[in-house]
């Protein structure tokens, strides 16, 4: 009885994790296909990928595979959503500039 419980709970972890991965999914496709990610928040990718990390270090730390499987998923899912983000910023200040720089002459 108490080992079917075991299993039990751990499925129910996977579970968990797998449906909130998933539902992450259509979005990170969505964003590398269009390769457009400016309607997402920094702040929202920022929390997001340091929330997911803690909780991969933390399921390692009690050592439970139902807690570090799907957020380290979602980590290699959120992580490129971010560099992009980042990349996106840089790249509309220097056009910003250059465009200053053109107008000005």
């Amino acid at each position: 009885m108490v080992r079917w419980i075991m299993v039990f709970t751990s499925l129910t972890g996977f579970a968990a994790g797998a449906l909130c991965t998933f539902a992450y999914l259509p979005q990170a496709l969505h964003s590398f296909r269009t390769r457009s990610v400016r309607d997402l928040s920094l702040l929202m990718l920022l929390s997001l990928n340091l929330g997911l990390l803690l909780w991969v270090c933390y399921g390692v730390m009690i050592r439970s595979l139902p807690i570090i499987l799907p957020n380290a998923v979602t980590l290699c899912l959120s992580t490129p959503l971010l560099v992009m983000k980042l990349l996106s910023r840089t790249d509309r200040g220097t056009r910003k500039r250059n465009l200053r720089a053109t107008t000005s002459l």
